[in-house]
């Protein structure tokens, strides 16, 4: 009988799946808990640059064109 069988494999994938989970339930346990969700100010100023880049360019087009075609 070999060391390598389908029975060892088996025994092995449970214990490696066990591991796993039991190594992600500590490391969430040490990881620091956040209890107070503050706004992304990077991604607040992003859209409101992204707005007011749409209403310029939407106000240059819609509005009278006075360049020298017309």
């Amino acid at each position: 009988m070999g060391i390598v069988n389908r029975r060892n494999a088996v025994i092995g994938y449970f214990v490696w799946q066990a591991g796993k989970f039991y190594v992600r339930a500590k490391a969430r346990n040490v990881a620091p808990k956040i209890e107070e969700r503050r706004p992304n100010k990077t991604a607040i100023a992003l859209f409101a640059a992204a707005v007011g880049g749409i209403v310029f360019f939407w106000r240059r087009r819609v509005g009278g064109d006075d360049g020298p075609g017309e």
